[in-house]
């Protein structure tokens, strides 16, 4: 089985409000997406059929947080920072050792795709190690008419 490398990329500057969720286990990723959903609802950004992009962001923000719990070690700092080009979505843990590994050549039933997802819905995506921690991030649109393809 074959895996994509996960780029080493440095954090974009983000600027903006900081929204900021500590998770130690998956059982706490409902309410946190909830919490995020009512944070895009409070910024006028409800989920609108004609552009998903709202959930899309909760989708990915999923996806990065519920991969280091899983596959890195607490705490785990989930941190979504609006601004006027986007959302930076930015997930730390204490595994800085283990570097995403998307996999390829997997059945889709048989998961494991969160990283491929994440990548497809992003402009940009990276990951770096700062201290003793390990951050995946994604750049992803305030709006799909906004989407390019992300960088390889």
């Amino acid at each position: 089985m074959g895996r994509l490398a996960w780029p080493v990329r440095p954090l974009p500057d983000g600027r903006g409000e900081v929204w900021r969720w500590r998770l130690a286990a998956l059982a706490e990723l409902p309410s946190a997406r909830a919490a995020l959903r009512s944070r895009l609802r409070d910024i006028g950004l409800p989920h609108d059929q004609d552009d998903p992009s709202s959930e899309q962001l909760v989708l990915a923000f999923d996806e990065l947080a519920s991969n280091a719990l899983r596959h890195g070690e607490s705490p785990v700092v989930a941190t979504v920072v609006p601004g006027s080009g986007g959302w930076l979505l930015d997930v730390s843990d204490r595994a800085p050792e283990s570097m995403p590994a998307p996999v390829v050549d997997r059945d889709p039933a048989q998961g494991g795709m969160g990283l491929q997802l994440v990548a497809r819905l992003s402009v940009a995506h990276g990951w770096y190690v700062d201290d003793d921690c390990k951050h995946v991030w994604a750049c992803l649109p305030t709006s799909t008419a906004e989407r390019e393809p992300a960088l390889a």
